[in-house]
């Protein structure tokens, strides 16, 4: 097996612009869904609205594409109903965060065990470029030609604000510390939160000033280091997860999903 067998390489290309960092994502789940066993019998991913909410379709598994803002209940849906599940949740930083901010709040109160993976290029990059919750104070947009004005969301301090959550920051140029981070993910017994910083070079970057993709990667190699050991709040431009204590519930196997939820083969 290897983690072209998790992608639908025969729909290829995709229909995401040259130089998104949506595919960078996409390879490092696959890869960690082969090693640990994650196939059709033992998980289902859910998809948000916006340029991510697509990968569904370009992989290997059952998916729910959901309405605007409603991958979390849904997810959370499926993760009730269906324990045995591996549940994963692959979204855009607006999808998650704006009209599916009160859905994140619960989500996170409640500590389901839901896997969520953010796409997070700080845009609303569908829609052609607008300000969105985790746009940088002072970004030049399509709706902010003078700067954005408003502080960003603080998803690792809403995260955090569950002691028994898991958060993690990652970017996709660090390819190996995002794997990382989507493993721990996976494998963690409640809800898991991984944070990822990627490029939307066609209606982000370049108004930004960068001239390219790889430009933006190489910022991205400049500017974030890696968290010391042990640290329980990453800082500004700081790679590293965070581990709540786990909940007092017993953890189900990643790769070993059975049965149809009420107890029969």
């Amino acid at each position: 097996m290897s983690y072209k067998d998790k992608i639908k390489t025969d729909l290829f290309p995709t229909i995401w612009c040259p130089g998104c960092g949506i595919g960078l994502i996409m390879t490092q789940l696959a890869t960690v869904m082969d090693d640990l066993g994650l196939d059709k019998s033992n998980t289902v991913m859910v998809t948000g609205i916006g340029c991510t909410g697509r990968m569904g379709a370009y992989m290997q598994f059952d998916s729910v594409y959901t309405l605007h803002g409603r991958t979390l209940p849904v997810a959370e849906a499926i993760a009730t109903v269906r324990p045995e599940l591996n549940v994963i949740v692959v979204s855009g930083d607006g999808d998650l965060t704006s009209i599916g901010g009160n859905h994140l709040l619960h989500a996170i109160r409640r500590n389901p065990r839901i896997k969520v993976l953010c796409n997070n290029n700080e845009i609303y990059g569908l829609t052609g470029g607008q300000t969105g919750p985790t746009t940088p104070v002072g970004t030049k947009t399509v709706s902010s030609p003078a700067g954005a004005t408003f502080s960003p969301v603080n998803l690792q301090g809403l995260v955090n604000t569950n002691p028994n959550a898991f958060y993690a920051k990652t970017t996709v140029y660090h390819q190996g510390q995002m794997r990382r981070a989507i493993k721990e993910a996976i494998e963690w017994p409640g809800f898991a939160f991984v944070d990822i910083t990627s490029q939307c070079i066609e209606n982000n970057g370049r108004r930004i000033g960068f001239p390219s993709a790889n430009e933006m990667l190489n910022y991205y190699k400049k500017e974030y280091r890696q968290a010391p050991p042990g640290s329980t709040q990453l800082a500004n431009h700081q790679l590293g997860i965070v581990k709540g204590k786990p909940a007092e519930t017993e953890p189900v196997p990643v790769g070993a999903a059975s049965g149809n939820g009420s107890g029969e083969a």
